[in-house]
């Protein structure tokens, strides 16, 4: 499993370290990860319709590095089904830009892009609702 810190530096390495460095919410870490997961993607999509094959392949490398970081921050020791339905969504995710990129195929790594959106809007749900305040010592 990854740490906060492992998932820190692979954030920074695909840009960004402003942001990390304010998210002490681990939560909050998800939620970057999975914007810049999807920003990936998205560019991704952009370099794939105009035929660039290098940048398209350099950002799918991104999207699928944040993908595995957030798959390998599931516990499925404390999260039982429903982190193990987390990790299949992510390996779902890898597999659908992996073939994406092989093909060519827009299709797929919209799949891909569309599951990430999904989960995303699972943790931002999780952000919205609120937390109680933190006890003084």
């Amino acid at each position: 499993m990854y740490t906060q810190n492992q998932a820190l530096r692979s954030y920074q390495q695909v840009g960004a370290a402003a942001q990390v460095a304010a998210a002490e919410d681990p939560v909050k870490l998800i939620q970057l990860l999975m914007t810049k997961a999807v920003e990936q993607l998205t560019l991704a999509r952009g370099h794939m319709e105009r035929g660039e094959v290098a940048p398209k392949a350099e950002q799918l490398a991104r999207a699928v590095a944040i993908i595995d970081t957030l798959n390998g921050l599931v516990d499925v020791d404390r999260g039982g089904e429903i982190a193990r339905n987390l990790r299949d969504l992510y390996d779902y995710a890898t597999q659908r830009v992996t073939y994406a990129n092989l093909k060519n195929d827009a299709r797929a790594l919209e799949e891909a892009t569309h599951v990430l959106r999904e989960i995303k809007a699972g943790w931002d749900g999780i952000v919205a609702q609120p937390r109680p305040a933190p006890v003084a010592p």
